[in-house]
């Protein structure tokens, strides 16, 4: 077997390290590396599973100009040429690069370089635009510079951690195994503060599920506590003159409690462990970031944390965690349209000084149009030339409908992706394969500041190629070939590294990265993982002017009213198992089975009031527009809240799509959207029947009716079904052999299962009363001998076993099996399951779902309490 390859995971911001094995020609064996200080072995699901996608189904695996193979030469030329002609007649701010956190740091700043260093426009942003740049945005206004003040084991040294926003358990799981280890070994307190009581929360010493909106009167009546009780010290910051006031204003506990709809026993608890425990993390995400207000929320986090001397210390720090792998590498390079370079801003000084470095006269010299602003100028007809590189924005930016048609008017538009055919890349103009992960070459850096190489171990397919290099041969044909003339990621590295250096005097800059300004390839092939900037700010000097960080003043706005056509609160967020539109992870079987289908999650009493009935389908709507969902009721949602996923797109669903719903406002500082309290309605919608279809082939297109949904098994394909009117027509997506059929018209079934050569191709089962029998058994059929008419059972003669839906999907442990197991063995705690099914060993994600089983199996619940 091939020697193993250091890289790490494309997927969150926690930046594990992975050992990857090749197996085959496009067969890798995945594992944790023990060596890694980012995860020490550990891995989440979707970093598990990820041999399971590196398969070439649906990859771009040559340029395409229009629907038409291209050579490199002449895509590349047509690239450039369009570029070129755009900005000769209609000037550089015409055209506009939108990026990925799916890019590395290398690909990241030769893009950034073409574009404000030698186009000379600033239109370039990055979709990690929508997740974090409202903590890049506060950090600098508190900080100076975009500096993340922690690392992961200021965790380990924390007495309390407070978690903001963040479903850490599925939205970061090794981070939050390392928390729970903490709680274990040394007695650290968990906060949760959040509106759903999330898996996460599920586990706190204390839970807040606190309205919507009101982090700023919760952060501000701490610090009011805090100075009550003698705990703060402003003196070495720089304080506005309205500040202390303004915080006076939330120092009534019945007056925040009431603000935030929490009991005031619960804040008053909440309000002495902070004031009791120096040692404190406040560790937030997107909850906190993708919010019209998500600056002025970071502010009151680092506020308080400044005020009461809860930073530069071990296990004392505000500590932002991003959600893509590489959105800190891309905030180092300048990939939002705000920065930049090198942590630089647009100063006049900083233009001048990074104009010289890179030689470039025609250099931009203030920020370009952030994301919702970009594709609104793409609409408008301002920019005429786009190119788009490992980002899918026509699914994931805010009122995704207008994106649509902003794109489909483009001039010109350009896609650089691995799959050939996205949502996004259906208004392409040029397509051009870019390699994927464990084909390209560079490095990352992840939340806590930890730069990592990520190496390949595959051959790039086709004609795909690193991103870095597509950027630098069109710089090369718009006449810029000397200055881009790269031979090695190394080289770009090492260039990145300079300009951080780059007259960075006595540390002015904390990204200064001048030791690896000059190392050689191997050590940047063998490059270890390593983290810049020490420990920031323990000496109390910040890169603002004086070397004093600033209290930022702000206040609580008014809770809006609810309207009276919009009377719910919408909130998207992840699921644990998927990763943004599910390009990579929805061609994984393993991790398609937690969640099969995106699910509207309403509260019971809501679900009364409405007429929603769990498991039926309903129509989330906006004034943007709407989307169907399946109803899935939960009392962990306030009331009069819903919560929907991020990740279906027209690729896998019918419905489904979140981007359609939140409006394309932003926050005025970050410029980020509001994706967190978006004014919502909801309604039951009627169907007249509902089934499922497996089938072998997994690239046929949905099938026409009211709600299909698509997700990857193993062997094919399982699309849910449910519609009016007569199904019959869903007999067309069967293929072609001999068909075993069976009727029940008292019920309205049918089931139909299709032969080919001998072997199970394909099973359709439809029914207006009925029931639908378990999938997993037909699932395991596909491509076996065919078992004759027990197809159309279900399930094979003697009782097959159903284990359930998936609840654990590193060691695909079912629900029912793990009920059973608990009764039956007595299992009375999360080790115990462990030890019996390997359930919740791995990434740990599921334990706040086993800990939940254990409490409500009467057998148990007695002794587990």
């Amino acid at each position: 077997m091939a020697e193993g390859v250091r890289t790490t995971c494309p997927y969150c911001g926690v930046g594990c390290g992975i050992i990857a094995t090749r197996s085959g020609e496009r067969a890798v064996e995945i594992k944790g590396d023990p060596e890694h200080p980012a995860n020490r072995g550990r891995l989440c699901s979707k970093g598990t599973h990820l041999g399971e996608t590196v398969g070439l189904e649906g990859r771009l695996l040559h340029p395409m100009i229009g629907e038409r193979r291209s050579s490199w030469d002449k895509a590349l030329d047509l690239v450039a040429t369009r570029f070129s002609d755009t900005i000769a007649q209609h000037g550089p701010n015409s055209v506009a690069f939108y990026v990925s956190g799916q890019l590395l740091t290398e690909d990241y700043y030769v893009a950034n370089k073409l574009m404000k260093g030698f186009i000379g426009s600033a239109n370039i942003d990055t979709n990690s635009r929508l997740c974090m740049s409202s903590a890049v945005a506060g950090h600098i206004r508190a900080f100076g510079e975009d500096v993340v003040p922690a690392t992961y084991d200021d965790l380990d040294a924390a007495d309390l951690i407070v978690l903001v926003g963040s479903n850490t358990a599925w939205c970061h799981p090794v981070v939050y195994q390392r928390i729970q280890a903490a709680r274990a070994e040394q007695g650290t307190k968990l906060v949760v503060i959040d509106p759903r009581r999330t898996e996460t929360a599920e586990e706190a010493d204390l839970h807040l599920a606190i309205r919507p909106g009101s982090d700023v009167a919760l952060m501000n009546g701490l610090l009011a506590h805090c100075r009550r009780e003698r705990l703060t010290d402003d003196a070495a910051l720089a304080v506005p003159d309205d500040f202390w006031a303004t915080i006076e204003e939330h120092g009534d506990l019945w007056s925040v409690a009431a603000a935030c709809d929490v009991t005031p026993a619960d804040l008053s608890r909440f309000y002495d462990l902070f004031a009791t425990t120096a040692r404190t993390v406040t560790l937030f995400s997107q909850g906190i970031n993708q919010s019209l207000r998500g600056t002025d929320q970071v502010n009151a986090i680092t506020n308080l944390h400044l005020a009461t001397g809860r930073i530069g210390k071990p296990g004392a720090a505000p500590f932002s965690i991003t959600g893509q792998p590489n959105a800190m590498g891309g905030r180092e390079v300048g990939g939002l349209a705000s920065t930049l370079a090198a942590h630089m801003d647009f100063s006049a000084e900083n233009v001048e000084r990074t104009a010289r470095f890179w030689a470039a006269p025609n250099i931009a010299r203030k920020p370009g149009l952030k994301a919702v602003d970009l594709f609104r100028a793409v609409g408008e007809g301002r920019i005429k030339a786009l190119w788009i590189m490992a980002t899918n924005p026509a699914v994931s930016m805010p009122d995704a409908g207008r994106v649509r048609e902003a794109l489909a008017g483009c001039p010109f538009v350009v896609v650089s992706d691995v799959i050939a055919d996205t949502d996004t890349s259906a208004f392409a103009h040029v397509r051009l394969p870019a390699a994927a992960w464990g084909e390209k070459d560079g490095t990352v850096t992840n939340s806590e500041r930890r730069v990592t190489r990520q190496r390949a171990m595959l051959l790039p397919p086709g004609d795909a190629r690193p991103d870095w290099w597509i950027v630098s041969q069109v710089a090369g044909r718009m006449g810029w070939a000397s200055h881009f003339a790269y031979n090695h990621a190394a080289d770009i590295w090492r260039e990145h590294a300079r300009l951080t250096a780059y007259q960075n005097v006595d540390g002015a800059r904390v990204l200064d990265l001048r030791a690896q300004a000059a190392i050689g390839n191997h050590a940047y092939d063998t490059m270890a993982p390593f983290c810049w900037g020490g420990t920031p700010f323990a000496d109390g000097r910040y890169p603002a002017p004086g070397g004093r960080a600033r209290l930022v003043t702000i206040r609580q706005a008014k809770a809006p009213e609810p309207l009276r056509n919009w009377p719910m609160t919408l909130n998207t967020g992840r699921y644990r198992d998927q990763w943004h539109t599910m390009t990579r992870t929805g061609l994984s079987p393993k991790l398609s089975r937690h969640r099969e289908e995106p699910m509207v999650e309403v509260h019971p009493n809501d679900a009364t009031a409405l007429g929603l009935d769990a498991g039926g389908l309903a129509r989330v709507a906006t004034p943007q527009g709407g989307s169907l969902f399946r109803i899935a009721l939960s009392d962990s949602q306030r009331p009069g809240e819903l919560f929907v996923p991020i990740h279906w797109t027209d690729r896998q669903s019918s419905g489904g799509r979140a981007g359609l719903l939140p409006r394309p406002l932003a926050d005025p500082q970050s410029g980020q959207p509001g994706f967190k309290a978006t004014p919502a309605r909801i309604d039951p919608v009627a169907t007249e029947w509902r089934g499922f279809l497996i089938t072998r082939d997994a690239a046929i297109p949905l099938p026409e009716c009211l709600w299909a949904t698509r997700v990857t098994v193993s062997g094919g394909a399982l699309f849910e079904l449910a519609g009016n009117g007569d199904p019959a027509g869903l007999e067309a997506t069967l293929p072609r052999g001999e068909r075993i059929e069976t009727q029940d018209r008292a019920r309205g079934t049918r089931r139909t299962a299709v032969i080919v050569e001998g072997r199970v191709a394909a099973v359709l089962f439809v029914t207006r009363d009925g029931k639908l029998p378990s999938r997993d058994w037909l699932i395991s059929q596909l491509g076996q001998a065919s078992a004759g008419p027990v197809l159309l059972a279900g399930r094979a003669a003697g009782a097959a076993v159903d284990s359930g839906v998936v609840v654990c999907v590193c060691f695909d442990v079912g629900l029912k099996t793990l009920v059973a197991a608990i009764a039956d063995q007595k299992l009375v705690s999360v080790a115990a399951i462990g030890a019996a099914l390997g359930a919740g060993t791995n990434c740990g994600s599921c334990r706040p779902a086993l800990a939940k089983l254990i409490a409500k199996t009467p057998e148990v619940a007695d002794v587990a309490g």
